[in-house]
């Protein structure tokens, strides 16, 4: 039933208008409503296990920054392994193609995946080597190359699973009241990196030359390579999930949305063409809302190459208006790099590639002008993508050292996310039960942290808040409406009707409804 707050207006408010009365009312009865629900989350705090309750049921929204193949827990990588009768080599627990694709046939030294599930210590030191489960840093062998060296170890059982995964980490996104992915992908691009290295790279040629070239030899036949990989994936997805069937599975419900991911450890012919190809892909099929670079960001070639990166982004930005930017930026501390090569990863992400959100941003305190830096990015409210977990992992940055509370002092819009929570062995709520325990956050403060995410999704259409990270106002078409509401105005529902994020908005604000009356 649909409430009319416009039936509140006094007359005090007939001198100046009553336009805003429904919206201040509506307030009011927020403020009321979370700081009962506070007290709930209150009660939970040195009660882990009853925080964690708690935040599994709270609606959370987004997840904007998640990398799919490193989403898949370890377990599913040995049963695609078995599945595949992939080998593991005992000596590096890195799966490999046995000698035939029908029966398990290794070569010396190895052994048939399948294997593990009928030797435990085998499956043991598998999990542990596909994931950071139990690690313990060693002389050599940090978080940082443990984490990233996990990916090398189990992505041979990549191939023809991509559905799979989709529909794994839809599951467990739906499982804690999610509603709402961007999923990092990279499909297969081969073609587009030979023609790459056959034309090779000419300091001296320009972005356009080039572009002009990789297009003339053919590179958007990966593009219908990229439309493939996404209609294979939500095929078996959605037939996994029993979608558009009369009983179709809770996880049918979450929406989501692609990255897709440029590999930056590369030579720049690489790198370039793979970010053009990125940009074509977007521009043929909606479904990619965004380009993003992606491995480590301390890699050498990362490094030397950064500008150059950025540089790139901006100029195919500009033939391609309508792609989203979401760069990994700042992914790095103090001693992982030179002092000089922690100065200004973040402002050229935002200053010259045009980023609209940030991946990690954790060494934004070491860079040129900090406080500069976070009011420009407060001002053009490039949000950040905040990864407790994995920050800690691979940077060995925790607590008070994340510059969580430093972004939070200076109004730059922030929402957690998992980055890969299957290498992490997370998930969306552990991250808010960690954010919530060390930054001592009110309700308010996590349900702000939802609805930001949800404000930056890559979603067409325009907010449904009236201001942009001002969660107090709606648009005006929905101004006199209880958002969430069951039965919005006929202008309200017109408006909702035109933007698929405002939408999705609407459907996070019933959520909270739902969640805040029974807690």
């Amino acid at each position: 039933m649909r409430v009319c707050l416009a039936c509140v207006c006094v007359f005090a408010f007939i001198v100046t208008g009553c336009g805003q009365q429904p919206q201040s009312e509506w307030q009011r009865q927020q403020s009321e409503i979370e700081s009962r629900v506070g007290l709930t989350l209150d009660k939970t705090r040195g009660v882990p296990l009853a925080m964690h309750a708690f935040l599994w049921d709270m609606p959370k929204g987004s997840d904007l920054h998640v990398h799919l193949v490193g989403a898949v827990y370890a377990e599913s990588w040995i049963q695609a392994a078995v599945e595949d009768h992939l080998c593991v080599n005992t000596a590096t627990m890195t799966l490999e193609a046995g000698n035939s694709k029908t029966a398990a046939s290794c070569k010396a030294g190895d052994v048939p995946a399948s294997k593990a599930l009928s030797d435990q210590h085998l499956y043991d030191q598998m999990v542990d080597a596909f994931s950071m489960r139990g690690f313990v840093p060693t002389p050599g062998v940090t978080g940082h190359d443990h984490f990233f060296d996990a990916f090398g170890k189990f992505t041979a059982a990549d191939d023809g699973h991509e559905g799979q995964w989709v529909d794994e980490v839809a599951r467990r996104a739906a499982a804690q009241n999610e509603q709402y992915l961007e999923l990092m992908v990279t499909p297969d691009f081969t073609y587009t990196a030979t023609i790459a290295r056959r034309i090779g790279w000419d300091p001296n040629r320009s972005f356009g030359d080039f572009r002009e070239q990789l297009l003339a030899k053919g590179l958007r036949d990966d593009v219908a390579v990229a439309r493939s990989y996404l209609d294979n994936a939500e095929s078996v997805r959605r037939k996994r999930e029993h979608c558009g069937e009369a009983n179709p599975d809770p996880a049918c419900s979450v929406q989501i949305r692609y990255i897709y991911q440029v590999l930056r450890a590369f030579p720049p012919e690489q790198v370039f063409a793979q970010t053009l190809l990125g940009f074509e892909a977007a521009a043929a099929d909606p479904r990619y809302v965004a380009i993003d670079y992606v491995q480590p960001e301390d890699d050498r070639i990362a490094m030397a190459d950064y500008s150059l990166h950025m540089k790139m982004v901006a100029f195919l930005h500009g033939l391609y208006p309508k792609t989203h930017i979401s760069l990994h930026a700042g992914e790095l501390a103090p001693g992982m790099v030179p002092p000089d090569g922690l100065c200004c990863h973040i402002r050229e992400a935002v200053e010259v590639a045009g980023a609209e959100r940030i991946g990690h941003g954790v060494d934004v305190m070491y860079e040129d002008h900090p406080y500069d830096l976070l009011r420009e990015m407060a001002a053009k409210h490039v949000m950040v993508e905040i990864n407790l977990t994995s920050n800690e992992e691979i940077l060995g940055i925790e607590n008070e050292e994340q510059p969580f509370g430093m972004y939070r002092k200076f109004h730059v819009p922030l929402a957690l996310s998992t980055d890969d929570e299957g290498v992490s062995r997370i998930d969306l709520t552990h991250e808010y039960v960690r954010a919530v325990g060390t930054y001592s956050l009110s309700y308010r403060d996590v349900k702000d942290l939802v609805r930001t995410g949800m404000e930056h999704t890559f979603l067409p259409g325009a907010s449904l808040w009236a201001a942009a990270d001002d969660f107090g106002r709606l648009v005006s078409a929905c101004a006199q409406e209880v958002p969430g509401g069951d039965q919005p105005s006929d202008d309200c529902a017109k408006f909702l009707r035109s933007s698929e994020k405002a939408q999705a908005q609407w459907e996070l604000e019933r959520r909270f409804r739902v969640f805040e009356t029974r807690h």
